[in-house]
């Protein structure tokens, strides 16, 4: 997979990298190669590709082209050496991990995750034998006082899902690189445009694709980014065998949502902003959690990693989980739903839905309380957005003002 050069700028690798007019019939857009295996013109020649002397394609569980025009743009976009693409992120995440630990080892993960990612490290990995702690990241003494000689993979989300939490990349990644540790990072909520984990000394990048790179809530996908050797080896081991693969199609879906990545990623960002600041001006609205805003307590790590603050906002109300309640279910423009990264805005309860599966006391020491909601802000006209919370909110103590 040829890297593209770094001469050009973000925004024209969207667009053009991993992509080039087809050379038989001059088509702009990459095909979708639908077949599930390729044919071999000789025995000989099929024998090389499973060797590995011949590059060519052997079945689309292994690779395909279009899967290739793919991998080829997310690796220009984070700057890595090489990407693999997955059938969803929690196969990014969980092929990847897989792939760099064994029985006895030790995995050091940050607190705050994605419920599932929580669920795969605290109860799958312990059935293969590799031991799990769960830290508060925020401050770097507490990875450098919780490594161990066996520990393999330092984990985190930044910022973390979903109470926007920032982790210092390039603080953990020197301790875990002393300690011979590798570091794995979800850049789901940022993307490859307002953050790049690699060039703060990350080892592999993973994201679900499903957010901000598909940006369209039309597909399920996954990513991981990182060094050619490694992502060579995870594509003949945990990917092949376990079978987490993307198809031809929804690759091809990923490669149309890219072209607007800078355009979706950059009206994310102006939107969030305002509605920020809208919710931390609200009387009803007790905390607001948005790196962007200047009372995030890590602001200021916030502008040195990341080129933008993204569309992902958590908050809580005064009236705590009831307020929160019924002001989920007052929304009308608003979608209440889980995902994020959608052109639409999408509000959900972390607590009873994407975190429910984490328990309530290791899910409280994260900072998930009970009455935290998260909200993807879309691309809609941000005063229809900001109006749609205003009368959400007012309808949050309604019941209590009736009954009062």
């Amino acid at each position: 997979m040829e890297k593209q050069p770094k001469k050009y700028g973000f925004a024209t690798r969207t667009i053009h990298a991993g992509q080039h007019p087809d050379p038989k019939t001059g088509a702009l857009a990459t095909p979708i190669y639908q077949t599930s295996t390729f044919v071999f013109p000789s025995v000989d020649q099929g024998a090389a590709r499973f060797s590995g002397e011949d590059p060519g394609y052997i079945y689309t569980r292994i690779g395909n082209p279009t899967q290739a025009a793919l991998e080829e743009k997310i690796a220009a976009l984070e700057e890595g050496e090489a990407a693999l693409a997955f059938g969803s992120g929690m196969a990014a995440i969980t092929g990847t991990v897989l792939a760099l630990v064994a029985s006895g080892d030790h995995l050091l993960a940050d607190a705050t995750l994605y419920g599932c990612t929580h669920s795969f490290f605290s109860h799958l990995l312990s059935k293969f034998g590799v031991e799990v702690t769960f830290i508060d990241m925020a401050d770097p003494k507490n990875v450098e006082r919780e490594l161990r000689e066996n520990t393999r993979v330092v984990y985190f989300e930044t910022p973390a899902n979903p109470t926007m939490k920032l982790v210092d990349m390039a603080a953990v990644s020197r301790l875990a690189h002393r300690a011979g540790a590798r570091v794995v990072v979800d850049n789901t909520f940022m993307s490859p445009y307002f953050q790049q984990p690699l060039n703060h000394g990350v080892d592999v990048v993973v994201h679900s694709a499903t957010k901000f790179i598909s940006g369209h809530g039309d597909v399920i996908a996954g990513v991981a980014v990182g060094s050619k050797d490694f992502l060579d080896a995870v594509r003949v081991s945990t990917l092949k065998d376990i079978g987490g693969v993307i198809s031809p199609f929804d690759a091809w879906l990923l490669l149309r949502g890219l072209k607007t990545l800078v355009v979706r990623m950059e009206r994310h960002n102006q939107n969030a902003i305002q509605v920020a600041r809208f919710l931390e001006s609200h009387p009803l609205v007790e905390c607001v959690h948005y790196p962007g805003l200047a009372s995030h307590p890590q602001h200021e790590l916030a502008k040195r990693q990341m080129a933008g603050f993204g569309g992902l906002i958590s908050f809580e109300l005064r009236g705590g989980l009831e307020a929160g309640k019924r002001m989920l279910n007052s929304v009308r423009l608003c979608h209440l739903a889980v995902s994020l990264g959608d052109v639409d805005t999408l509000i959900q309860h972390p607590a009873s839905m994407t975190h429910s599966a984490v328990p309530r006391e290791e899910r409280l020491r994260a900072g998930i309380s009970d009455g935290l909601i998260r909200l993807s802000v879309g691309l809609e006209d941000v005063a229809d957005i900001i109006e749609d919370l205003n009368q959400a909110l007012a309808k949050s103590t309604l019941k209590k003002a009736i009954n009062s």
